[in-house]
C-alpha cells in the first residue's frame, strides 16, 4: 500500500491544503500572478494591505535592492475596500486555494470599518491585521508597537467580525513575546511574525536618502535570522499558532521555520526572484516528508531539539 503523505494545516478552524502562503504586499490582488504559477497549489493566498479610503502611497523611490534583501517603502498603496470588495473579490472567489486578507488602518475606527465591510463577502477565509500602521490618534506610534495599543486594536476588530484573525506582529518593539501576549488575550486565533524590520539606504554622491519615504522595511534573506528567533521566543510563550515569515528563499528555509515552531509560513521578497518559489516549496517540503519517512508535515512543528 503507497504511504500517503499529509501536508495539510488546521488554523482556528481553517483548513489549507499545505502550509505555504503568499505574504502580503508581494503577491498583489492574487490576479498578477495568475498566468506565472498555478494559484491552487499555494496553501493560501494573503492580499496586500487593504484600508478604508484608496490610497497612493509614498512618494518614489519606493524600493532598493540591499545586501540580501530590499527595502520598501510602499506606504500601504491600494484601492480602498469598496473597490477591492467589486473588483479583486469574485476573482479571489473562483480560486482553488484559501483567501487571507491583509487590513490596515490609521485609526482602530478605520480598521473596524473595514473588517465590517469585508465580513458581508462571501470567499473569504481569514484576516490578516497588520498592526504595523502608524495611530494617528496616538501620535503616530504604530499599534504593534506596544502590548496596549496592540490589545485595543485586536479586541475591538475581533468585536465585529466572525472572521478568524490573524495579527502580524512587529520585529520593532522592546518584546515581541509580550505583543503576542496581548493579542492573544484580545482572541487573536493566530499570530503572523515578523513583518519588516526599519531600515534605510543612502546614496553618497546626492548624500541623499535613496528612498522617497527616506526609511522603509527591510525584508528578504538579511532578515531570516531575526525572524527565526523571534518565532521560536513567540512560540515558546504563547499558546497560538505561529505563521512564520522572514527572508524564506527555499524548502530549507521553510524547513528551519517549522522546526523553530511555526505552523505555517509566508514567501514574500522571493516572490520578486521567482515567481514559483511558493510551489517549489511546497513541492520540496512533500518531498522531504517523503525522504524522512515523516507522515504529516504537523509532526515537524517545534520539534528543534535544545539539548
Amino acid at each position: 500500500m503507497r504511504q500517503k503523505y499529509d501536508l495539510s494545516v488546521n488554523v482556528a478552524g481553517v483548513r489549507f491544503s499545505n502550509p505555504v502562503l503568499v505574504a502580503s504586499g508581494t503577491f498583489g490582488y492574487g490576479e498578477e500572478y495568475d498566468a506565472l504559477i498555478d494559484l491552487s497549489k499555494l496553501g493560501g493566498v494573503i492580499t496586500k494591505s487593504i484600508t478604508l479610503n484608496p490610497r497612493e502611497g509614498n512618494p518614489a523611490p519606493r524600493t532598493v535592492e540591499t545586501p540580501s534583501g530590499m527595502l520598501n517603502a510602499i506606504g500601504l498603496a491600494n484601492l480602498g475596500v469598496e473597490n477591492f470588495i467589486k473588483e479583486k473579490i469574485p476573482f479571489l472567489r473562483k480560486l482553488e486555494t484559501r483567501i487571507i486578507v491583509n487590513v490596515a488602518g490609521s485609526t482602530i475606527g478605520e480598521y473596524v470599518e473595514v473588517v465590517k465591510r469585508l465580513s458581508r463577502c462571501r470567499g473569504i477565509d481569514m484576516l490578516e491585521i497588520n498592526i504595523s500602521c502608524p495611530n494617528v490618534e496616538q501620535g503616530g506610534l504604530a499599534f504593534g508597537s506596544n502590548p496596549e495599543s496592540a490589545f485595543a486594536c485586536i479586541k475591538q476588530i475581533k468585536d465585529h467580525t466572525s472572521y478568524p484573525i490573524i495579527a502580524k506582529l512587529s520585529p520593532n518593539v522592546t518584546d515581541i513575546v509580550e505583543v503576542a501576549c496581548a493579542v492573544k488575550e484580545a482572541g487573536a486565533d493566530a499570530v503572523s511574525l515578523i513583518n519588516t524590520l526599519i531600515g534605510m539606504a543612502i546614496d553618497t554622491e546626492k548624500r541623499k536618502p535613496i528612498l522617497g519615504n527616506i526609511t522603509g522595511g527591510l525584508s528578504g534573506p538579511a532578515i531570516k535570522p531575526v525572524a527565526l528567533a523571534m518565532v521560536w521566543k513567540v512560540a515558546k510563550a504563547v499558546n497560538l499558532p505561529v505563521i512564520g515569515i522572514g527572508g524564506i528563499l527555499n524548502t530549507q528555509d521553510a524547513l528551519e521555520f517549522l522546526l523553530a515552531g511555526a505552523c505555517m509560513i509566508q514567501i514574500g521578497t522571493a516572490n520578486f526572484v521567482d515567481p514559483q518559489t511558493s510551489v517549489k516549496i511546497v513541492n520540496g517540503l512533500n518531498g522531504y516528508l517523503k525522504e524522512k519517512r515523516i507522515k504529516r508535515i504537523t509532526d515537524l512543528v517545534g520539534r528543534l531539539k535544545i539539548n
